[in-house]
């Protein structure tokens, strides 16, 4: 793989933001030809890196830092930025004028439209209802939301006066946003009515009707007619009629519209204006630390109750900026769109989009309803330059065997962003084939721990076919053994970061002593943060200048280990991508013989409808593993399933099918998105010899 599937031109590095920046800090006499130059600059003196990041951006302050960084060597007790106050809401507020900042779709085409000038003034009147119903710096205000305008606007308004916003997807199922909620203690929740998926539509008022009887700190209910527009207040209270019973706290239902009207008829009292002078009503934005909480974000909980990760505000705001402007390249003039729900970290990372200017566009539904080319025709009618989804997206288009570049002008594109797993080899081909040929395809890696990524993508770097393109500025990733010890290029290992980087959580909710943060985080190597993926570094040479980029194998704790070798799943599930008979896969490892310390490698495979495993194909995907891997990744054992367990945000739970095949208990069937699917993989006959 040493021919890159697309690079760019001098031309198009020069036109870039990072090109820029380079230059930004190259001016002071510091030596930054490349990108390589510029990343070893980012991590051997993070002070000055981040200092000018901060100065790039240009970030609104109400009082600036005494210091960038204090850390003693220790990466736990890093201090970014003290001395810094500012609000996030609004430096993603920061544009006022009539360009659309958010246009939204859902799967039946409909959509709406938020200029700048009214997102600013729709946070307004929302933030002026939070503080009427008491919300303090630091309260709790989540959302039990579909991906639409009015959950941005819910967040920004919350944020703006210092509260953390956490959400969830409306998909998810009791126990999961109990477990979630129920943990940080929220005063207000905002929901819709309902939502559609797959051309169904779903009630969300009778889920939560249900969840308030745990979340017994609840205060307000906000509602948003979404499925049914015409909804009225004593519907909604009808239909939430257990909430007076079991949530003691409860004051009042409220629907949207009439927040929004008493948080204008606010605005103009407390400014003693006149109704034609509320245009120049301002937001009266909480100035606070660099550190105070923005964001609760969950881990999967699929090995127990989630954890509850809490963000900074000045962490997620420079981080994502950097990511946005910087490894996206995005501009005033992108149009950007990233499939996502309001359960997954995707989505704060896409909001924090609107800080650039450029156009946002969401939607919400089934990327596959009611066709194939649902998705497509929007990015064709938006024109959107930087479009973002999973892999397993890709992957599907692929299977389909369908060509977006057939049927649509994708001229637009400039982008094609990937994550939520490791986008194989054929994902790669399949993209510059069936998408667009002259794009920069980015496949990015991080989570939900660091609300962004340790590699990404650059428009200044060639792609190379199942390869993460960099190393992410400020991160000191690398790569270590079981022993704590680096390891070279070409060898896998554990990928750790070596430094702080401001988008280290705060620590988890409730977390007595740091005890679970340290055990997820720094248990594995003292005073390094230990990721969980297995990868491996490719030294690769551009315009003669040197750098690295990634490959991922899998999640560490996911890794198959037969005969005492290392097999990182995602090495299997590259090959089987190359099998157009099936659909997905899981490769789990099963103790064997049993009560032995050896594992056998048994793969799950999904095949496409009206197909049956029978030999043939057994012989094809073994074949198709031996002759790209080595023989100990075939699988002993190779079965049809008709589903595969995943968590709320889509990835697929190798260690739920591996405890079950195991005979082991899955402790927490509520962090599945289709916990049912588990009991296709009990006590299999075809596993007990």
């Amino acid at each position: 793989m040493n021919t890159p599937l697309w690079a760019p031109s001098e031309q198009q590095i020069e036109q870039t933001n990072l090109y820029n920046f380079m230059k930004f800090v190259a001016k002071d006499g510091h030596k930054i030809d490349h990108y390589q130059d510029l990343y070893d600059f980012s991590v051997r003196l993070p002070q000055l890196f981040w200092k000018y990041l901060w100065e790039y951006g240009s970030f609104i302050q109400a009082t600036e830092h005494s210091s960038i960084l204090k850390s003693n060597g220790d990466i736990l007790g890093a201090k970014w930025f003290e001395g810094a106050n500012f609000n996030f809401a609004q430096n993603l507020l920061k544009y006022r004028d009539d360009r659309p900042a958010i246009t939204a779709y859902d799967e039946r085409g409909e959509q709406q439209v938020v200029t700048y000038a009214q997102l600013y003034k729709k946070v307004l009147h929302l933030s002026n209802w939070f503080k009427q119903q008491g919300i303090e710096p630091g309260d709790r205000i989540v959302a039990f939301m579909p991906n639409v305008p009015e959950t941005i606007i819910a967040m920004l308004a919350a944020v703006s006066i210092g509260a953390v916003w956490s959400s969830c997807s409306p998909d998810f199922g009791l126990q999961g946003v109990v477990d979630r909620f129920g943990q940080i203690k929220p005063k207000i929740i905002i929901t819709t009515d309902g939502y559609f998926y797959g051309g169904k539509t779903l009630n969300s008022l009778e889920k939560l009707n249900h969840i308030l009887e745990d979340l017994d700190s609840i205060e307000h209910v906000l509602v948003v007619p979404y499925v049914k527009t015409e909804l009225t207040q004593s519907n909604a209270e009808d239909q939430l009629n257990n909430c007076a019973t079991h949530t003691p706290k409860l004051q009042i239902v409220k629907l949207w519209q009439d927040a929004m009207n008493i948080g204008q008829a606010l605005a103009v009292q407390k400014s003693k204006l006149d109704q034609q002078d509320i245009e120049s009503i301002e937001i009266e934005f909480e100035a606070l630390p660099f550190e105070h909480p923005l964001y609760i974000l969950y881990s999967s909980g699929t090995t127990g109750a989630p954890k509850c990760i809490v963000h900074s505000a000045g962490g997620t705001l420079i981080q994502h900026y950097k990511e946005l402007i910087l490894h996206t390249d995005v501009k005033p003039d992108d149009t950007l769109f990233y499939y996502t729900t309001c359960g997954w970290m995707m989505w704060n990372w896409m909001a924090s989009t609107l800080m650039t200017g450029a156009s946002l566009v969401i939607f919400d539904g089934s990327p596959f309803y009611p066709e194939t080319n649902t998705l497509w025709n929007m990015i064709e009618e938006q024109k959107v330059s930087i479009f973002g989804t999973s892999a397993k997206y890709i992957s599907t288009l692929q299977k389909l065997e369908y060509k977006p570049n057939q049927h649509h002008d994708l001229s637009h594109i400039k982008t094609l962003l990937s994550t939520g797993s490791p986008l194989s080899s054929e994902s790669y081909d399949f993209a510059y084939n069936a998408i667009k040929q002259d794009m920069c395809l980015s496949s990015i890696a991080g989570g939900t721990d660091i609300i962004s990524c340790f590699v990404l993508g650059n428009p200044t770097l060639p792609v190379y076919k199942g390869e993460i393109q960099c190393l992410g500025l400020g991160m000191a990733v690398n790569v270590y053994d079981d022993n704590g010890q680096a390891l070279g290029d070409k060898q896998q290992g554990e990928l750790v970061c070596e430094k702080p980087f401001p988008a280290m959580p705060l620590g988890f909710y409730n977390d007595k002593n740091n005890e679970k943060y340290l055990a997820s985080y720094f248990e594995k190597f003292n005073n390094v943060w230990a990721h969980g993926d297995i990868v491996e570094k490719i030294p690769r040479v551009f315009n003669q200048h040197k750098y690295t980029s990634l490959v991922i194998h899998g999640r560490s704790d996911a890794v198959l280990n037969p005969g005492g070798v290392r097999i990182g799943t995602a090495e299997i599930y590259r090959q089987v991508e190359k099998v157009s008979t099936v659909m997905e896969s899981i490769a789990v490892g099963q103790t064997w013989p049993v009560g032995s310390d050896d594992v056998r490698v048994v793969l799950f495979v999904v095949l496409k409808p009206k197909q049956e495993l029978n030999d043939e194909l057994i012989k094809e995907i073994k074949t198709t593993i031996r002759s790209n891997t080595t023989p100990r990744h075939v699988p002993s054992v190779i079965l049809q399933v008709s589903d595969i367990p995943k968590t709320l945000s889509g990835k697929i739970v190798e260690v739920a099918v591996r405890d079950t095949i195991n005979g082991k208990p899955v402790k927490n069937k509520d962090a599945l998105l289709n916990p049912d699917s588990l009991s296709l993989y009990e006590n299999l006959t075809e596993l007990s010899h």
